[in-house]
């Protein structure tokens, strides 16, 4: 942490495309490889990004249990792989729910990709072009999320958006309290 700002990435996982986003800087990680190699492969490009901006702390979309993807245990490999190696590295790590992403960037919580990219297009300007836009747009919402529970946020918020930020356990942040106490 420098000088009471808290780095922050955000994580949108995925086996194609795992969007993040760090101080507000978006980017996509893709590889050709499958199965443990494209595990290992997305694991250590995160873990680079955490190394190389020193993130404090990580907010990654938590599972869609909803979801009627055949990829589903695939999805949860890569989730799990990468929640112990942020774990291992001492990061705080708060799992948003899907639908506090949705909440948090169009006011309803069943919002799909295309309204959530279409709503944060028209509130901040930013489009999200090619074919990892929606990616890149999900990990700057949900690192968007954690900048506003640590009031590092630019944006003002309506309070319907900012409702999505209610139901998320923010308890792995308190770490982070007790050392700007310090």
């Amino acid at each position: 942490m420098r000088k009471g700002v808290v780095v922050t990435l955000g994580i949108d996982p995925s086996l194609t495309s795992t969007g993040v986003s760090v101080s507000g800087q978006t980017s996509s990680i893709r590889r050709d490889s499958s199965g443990p190699q494209r595990l290992v492969e997305i694991r250590d490009e995160v873990m680079l990004l955490v190394a190389e901006h020193g993130v404090d702390c990580v907010a990654i979309e938590h599972y869609s249990y909803a979801s009627r993807n055949s990829q589903a245990h695939s999805i949860g490999e890569l989730g799990g792989v990468l929640r112990v190696a942020l774990h291992e590295a001492g990061i705080p790590t708060v799992e948003i729910p899907p639908t506090c992403r949705a909440k948090f960037a169009t006011g309803k919580g069943n919002a799909g990709k295309a309204e959530v990219v279409s709503a944060i297009s028209a509130r901040t300007g930013i489009v999200w072009n090619g074919g990892d836009g929606p990616d890149r747009c999900d990990a700057w919402v949900i690192e968007e999320m954690l900048r506003c529970k640590l009031g590092q946020s630019a944006i003002e918020w309506p309070k319907s958006h900012a409702e999505g930020l209610e139901k998320v356990d923010w308890s792995p942040l308190d770490r982070i309290a007790k050392g700007r106490a310090k």
